[in-house]
This record gives structure tokens, C-alpha cells and sequence, in this order.
């Protein structure tokens, strides 16, 4: 079955990268298209592509000039970024939905609130729930990883059930902890590192999002599927010393 109504644009991305733009909305279906365009490169590259780097709703290909292919006259007279274009729009032709791998499986520990989660309380205050609600939202969803940004690792989960959505805080905090878990309008998300920022904190996970000692360096890919689940602050503990 061809993915549905992929409609897709080429835009120039500097003088080393190429845009395909899949849609304008931050929702499963364009993430599938997304998540297609990916598979189809991935398994069969153009020539001069050297990285893809998919976002919510495109796709970056980042490209050597020198080694792009000649057009199909042989010629090279047309920019690099043309003949690119022109190589993607052959290698995406009759995208299908069995093109699509399989998602990864992946479950991720939190210990909820208190000094992990410093702002669950306010938050379930917002939604007139009680703390035990928005975990009980949070930890019963399932999330897709759409695009990994603003840092190395940092996962941008769609899929937040509504009741817990919440706009960023007012004041961003200068230095959140690693493994944070925190709410940011309509997604949640991760920090992967000590790092500044505005999201709403309900938990922390002992999990390293982020190593770069690891292969892969990022726990979290795009396409994955993750769910979360509660913990106490003694398994938080233990699995952290692990």
C-alpha cells in the first residue's frame, strides 16, 4: 500500500544540503511519511548523499557536491543541488508502507515528583488532577519519537495524552538535571544532559539518553516507540548506581 498523499517539496539547505518538506503538521501521519523517506534513502543512498537528518515534518540530505551523479543526459552543467533533486525524485517513487521498519520497543524508568519532578505538583494544581493522575497519564501512554534536537539525545515525544498538556514555564531554569522528564505543551520529552530550559519537570530516569562513549551515543532514535513507567526513589537509586 503507497504511503498516502506523500507530497513533498525540495528546498536548498545551504550549499551542502537539500530539504524535503513532508508536510506542515506535527502529527503521526507526517511522521510516517517521514519515517518512509528515511527507510527508502537509507536502503537505497544517491549518489553524493553522505547524512539524512530527519525533523518533525522534513527531511535534511546532507550531500558532497563534488560527488553528486551527472543528469540523466550525462551532463554535469546543472548545479549539484539540481541534479541532487532530480536523483531523490527517482529514488522515492512508489514510496510503499511495508517500507517502513519496524519500531523499536523501548521502556524508560521514572521516579515521579518531589525533588525529581519539582513541578508535578503545579502542574496537576493547572489541570485540577492530583499528582497520581498525571502520572497515571503520563506513564500510560505511548510515545513517538519524532526528531531528536535542541541537544545531543534530547527526544521529542509525541503522543501526550491532552488532560497534561502544558505550555513551558514562564521563567526557564538555568540548569535542569539529566534524565528529566518534562512536559512541554503538547509533548514530553528528556534532557539527555545538564542543560538550561523551559519544559515543565514532573520526573527524573536514571537512564543515560546521552553517552558518548556509547555506540549508538543516543538511546533514543526517530521511529522509536517508548513508554515510561513509575519507580520509587530506592529503585531510582539503584538502577542510577548500576
Amino acid at each position: 500500500m503507497a504511503i498516502p498523499t506523500l507530497n513533498y517539496e525540495f528546498s536548498p539547505l545551504g550549499d551542502r544540503a537539500l530539504l524535503i518538506h513532508l508536510g506542515d503538521t506535527i502529527d503521526d501521519s507526517t511522521h510516517r511519511r517521514v519515517r518512509a523517506v528515511c527507510a527508502r534513502l537509507d536502503a537505497c543512498p544517491v549518489p553524493g548523499m553522505i547524512e539524512l537528518v530527519p525533523a518533525f515534518a522534513s527531511v535534511a540530505v546532507h550531500y558532497e557536491p563534488g560527488r553528486v551523479a551527472d543528469d540523466a543526459l550525462g551532463s554535469r552543467w546543472r548545479s549539484p543541488y539540481e541534479r541532487l533533486a532530480e536523483s531523490l525524485h527517482v529514488a522515492l517513487a512508489n514510496l510503499e508502507d511495508s517500507e517502513l521498519p519496524t519500531p523499536r520497543e523501548i521502556t524508560i524508568p521514572v521516579c515521579y515528583g518531589d525533588s525529581y519532578g519539582p513541578d508535578l505538583a503545579d502542574l496537576a494544581s493547572q489541570h485540577e488532577l492530583t499528582p497520581g493522575e498525571v502520572v497515571a497519564l503520563h506513564s500510560g501512554g505511548t510515545y513517538n519519537v519524532y526528531m531528536l534536537g535542541f541537544a545531543p539525545g534530547f527526544a521529542y515525544l509525541g503522543g501526550l495524552a491532552p488532560e497534561i498538556a502544558t505550555p513551558r514555564r514562564a521563567e526557564p531554569r538555568t540548569a535542569v538535571p539529566a534524565g528529566s522528564v518534562g512536559i512541554g505543551g503538547s509533548q514530553t520529552g528528556i534532557y539527555p544532559l545538564l542543560l538550561p530550559g523551559g519544559w515543565q519537570l514532573i520526573g527524573r530516569t536514571p537512564l543515560r539518553m546521552f553517552d558518548a562513549r556509547r555506540e549508538p551515543a543516543t538511546l533514543l532514535a526517530v521511529g522509536d516507540r517508548v513508554r515510561f513507567t513509575s519507580i520509587t526513589s530506592d529503585e531510582f537509586k539503584r538502577l542510577a548506581s548500576a
